[in-house]
């Protein structure tokens, strides 16, 4: 059913390529004040689709990196069904992400980091269920650019915090002058 890349296994250089493909669309959400997301879809060697987290910018609670990405795909290669496919991201996808990764066949996903709190693939009851339901489910790679994914996230959500202190601390600051 799910094949996991043990420990020292050698992995195949593309994935570390294409990883870094999709870190590079997670540094667009950063540089665009989204949660720092990002994903590409391969077949045959080619990136065929692209996408990182646009949910304030659409004001599009969908508007993930992975189902902008499944999307562009599904533009590109004149289909929905991506068999054969590669979905890279860089943080585990969610319950709704996976729903999307099941519709269009995707064959394998490689994520960065993992996300114990809304994350879908790391439990053993999501995955039980949607291979009942499917009859199948893609091959999953874990922790390719782990630490440099669970890095860009920590630090964006650091200066969200950071920045609402201040706002916090300047509101009681104006409170008190009045």
């Amino acid at each position: 059913m799910t094949i996991l890349y043990e420990c020292g296994e050698s992995l195949p250089q593309n994935d570390e390529l294409f990883m870094q493909r999709a870190y590079s669309q997670a540094l667009h959400a950063y540089e665009n004040r989204e949660v720092p997301v990002g994903a590409v879809v391969v077949h045959a060697g080619q990136i065929i689709g692209r996408g990182y987290n646009q949910i304030e910018k659409l004001q599009d609670a969908t508007a993930h990196a992975e189902v902008l990405c499944l999307g562009a795909a599904a533009h590109h290669h004149g289909t929905w069904r991506l068999t054969e496919c590669t979905l890279y991201v860089t943080l585990e996808p969610c319950m709704m992400c996976l729903g999307a990764i099941l519709q269009s066949r995707i064959s394998r996903v490689v994520f960065g980091a993992g996300d114990s709190r809304f994350g879908a693939l790391h439990s053993e009851a999501y995955r039980s269920q949607a291979y009942d339901a499917y009859g199948r489910f893609p091959e999953i790679i874990p922790g390719i650019y782990e630490e440099q994914c669970r890095e860009l996230i920590q630090r964006f959500f650091r200066e969200i915090r950071m920045q609402r202190k201040m706002e916090k601390e300047r509101a009681a600051a104006q409170n008190e002058s009045v």
